[in-house]
């Protein structure tokens, strides 16, 4: 089989070396020239480049690609959008790395074919201030970016995500939403569980309970939490 490895850390090192070891033919990725020549030796093929570049990502060979698997551990916002390039350029089987719940979560709604899980860690989880009102929950990525749960603002219940343009108005990015349902328990007793709604398309329709799955730059976010 054919492997592409993206990210030659720890993990995705040694899982590289382990499918060359097995027969298989493997390329290794990673964005660090060091980690790529300690590897050229030991696995098929080895290339440093950035895997978030649509244009580099886009002139691999993909359609001969069994399996490709993100394994970037340390910078979940590059994991995120790595896999996000990946799932649209359609490949035949994409298994990615999760750090943590929410990160799991956002793999989850991409639409990933299956989630890794290295190393067994307690989530970190970082909390806003509190005077970000809105925020549910929330997970930084580096000192300046973050993923972040926020309930919808009034002001945009009821529309599109097309009409509002995230993007362009708050240069974040609206990864999911997250569905409360009311469930009944075995004793009768109601509860409420989170619902995953899939990768948040133009057309979807806001609604004044839903959570948004927000990734981006820390002060973009708390100029897009300024309308609580």
């Amino acid at each position: 089989m054919k492997f592409l490895i993206v990210g030659l850390g720890n993990f995705g090192a040694s899982l590289a070396e382990k499918l060359t070891n097995q027969g298989n033919e493997v390329i290794g990725i990673d964005s660090s020239m060091a980690k790529v020549d300690a590897l050229k030796e030991k696995i098929s093929h080895t290339i440093c480049m950035n895997a978030t570049d649509d244009f580099t990502v886009t002139g691999l060979p993909l359609k001969d690609t069994d399996v490709v698997i993100v394994a970037i551990g340390e910078d979940q916002g590059a994991n995120v959008m790595a896999t996000a390039l990946f799932k649209n350029l359609n490949v035949k089987r994409l298994i990615s790395r999760a750090i943590n719940p929410l990160h799991e979560m956002v793999l989850k709604a991409l639409g990933v074919d299956e989630i890794l899980h290295p190393e067994e860690e307690t989530a970190e989880r970082w909390a806003k201030k509190l005077c970000l009102v809105g925020v549910v929950d929330s997970f930084e990525l580096s000192d300046d970016y973050s993923l972040i749960e926020a309930n919808v603002p009034a002001i945009y219940a009821g529309k599109k995500i097309g009409e509002i343009d995230f993007r362009k108005k708050y240069n974040i990015l609206i990864l999911t939403t997250i569905k409360r349902t009311e469930t009944q328990g075995n004793l009768g007793k109601s509860f409420f569980v989170n619902q995953v709604q899939g990768v948040a398309s133009a057309e979807l329709i806001l609604e004044e309970d839903d959570i948004l799955v927000l990734y981006g730059a820390n002060k973009d976010i708390q100029k897009f939490l300024n309308n609580y």
